[in-house]
């Protein structure tokens, strides 16, 4: 095991104390064995629900982590963060129940209802001339001139230590996995679950699951280098987007993942709205990518047990109204 690996678990390991002292704790989130999908798969599939967690999604625990590690100077300052989605309603609430002050910059075109959430949860938020990567970069510059900390969604050791503690929840829940597939985008929730994997139970296979329209990750992981990925639209938004130069998780990724499967819209598509239809649960496009990617690569696991991450359940409505209308 790596010296990167190592000092990751450690991270994990204290962030988890961090967390259980905080206010508002991470949910323990369920880990519950789908009868359909096993039967689908023709193997155990057990779904670890952070659809349930704060503000819907895993980013809560990185959010958390991050805020909770300022030292009292950090907190007075506040934090900035750039995000529309799962990120900034997290370090919003975060944020919140640790008496520091946010400010989210979003892309000029940000939806209103996202906007709305996040102001909801206490944020300040701030529209940025351009898209994402203007708002991250105008979000990171502010940062550095005023003194504060910047969070980012996964370029961050401290936010990959914090769903690192994902890993750490699912063995305790069920020692025994062969697999688990994980959604990626930047690289954060996998490389804090697999760092864990891979120094408590190394024989767990860590499937990192993509869109076709998005692979962004996975085609830096095959150049051996982060390199610029052409990306269409997809239904997992909460994936897409390119690997920052020097994104810390691209090296553990290289370090984690034991192989890729990418999954086509409509597979995606199918398994949202088969997660509505026979089970009675709303998941976003990211964790839909999982279920697909699992369903995917099922006939190379037959008779064995896998977990597959529910990243989150923040769709927007009209979306999930045309899938579920269109599928």
């Amino acid at each position: 095991m790596s010296h990167a690996i190592t000092h990751i678990v450690e991270r994990i390991n204290t962030t988890w104390q961090r967390m259980q002292s905080s206010s508002t704790p991470p949910v323990h989130t369920p880990l519950d064995i789908s009868t359909r999908l096993s039967d689908l798969a023709g193997m155990q599939v057990y779904l670890k629900g952070e659809h349930l967690q704060h503000t819907g999604s895993f980013k809560y625990r990185g959010a958390l982590s991050r805020i909770l590690a300022l030292d009292d100077a950090g907190r007075k300052k506040g934090v900035i963060t750039a995000s529309s989605g799962n990120h900034g309603m997290a370090c919003a609430m975060a944020a919140r129940e640790a008496g520091v002050a946010v400010r989210v910059f979003v892309p000029q075109d940000a939806s209103p209802l996202k906007v709305q959430k996040i102001e909801a949860l206490g944020a300040q938020v701030i529209h940025a001339d351009g898209d994402c990567l203007v708002a991250e970069k105008t979000a990171a510059q502010e940062a550095e001139r005023e003194g504060k900390a910047y969070i980012s969604p996964y370029n961050d050791e401290l936010v990959m230590a914090g769903q690192g503690t994902i890993g750490k929840e699912l063995l305790h829940q069920q020692p025994h996995l062969d697999a688990v597939f994980i959604a990626v985008g930047g690289g954060g929730l996998i490389s804090g679950i697999g760092a864990w994997l891979k120094a408590h139970s190394p024989a767990t296979r860590v499937i990192g699951c993509w869109p076709q329209h998005a692979p962004a990750m996975a085609e830096c992981l095959k150049a051996g280098k982060i390199c610029e990925v052409d990306e269409k639209p997809t239904l997992s938004d909460g994936t897409a987007g390119g690997v920052d130069e020097g994104a810390i998780t691209f090296d553990v990724c290289q370090q984690v993942i034991d192989d890729t499967v990418l999954v086509s819209e409509e597979e995606i598509a199918r398994a949202l709205k088969d997660m509505v239809a026979f089970d009675n649960t709303i998941v976003e496009g990211a964790a839909a990518v999982a279920i697909a990617g699992a369903l995917k690569y099922a006939p190379q696991l037959q008779g064995q047990r896998a977990a597959v991450i529910l990243c989150g359940k923040n769709i927007a409505f009209d979306k999930l109204k045309t899938v579920l209308c269109t599928t």
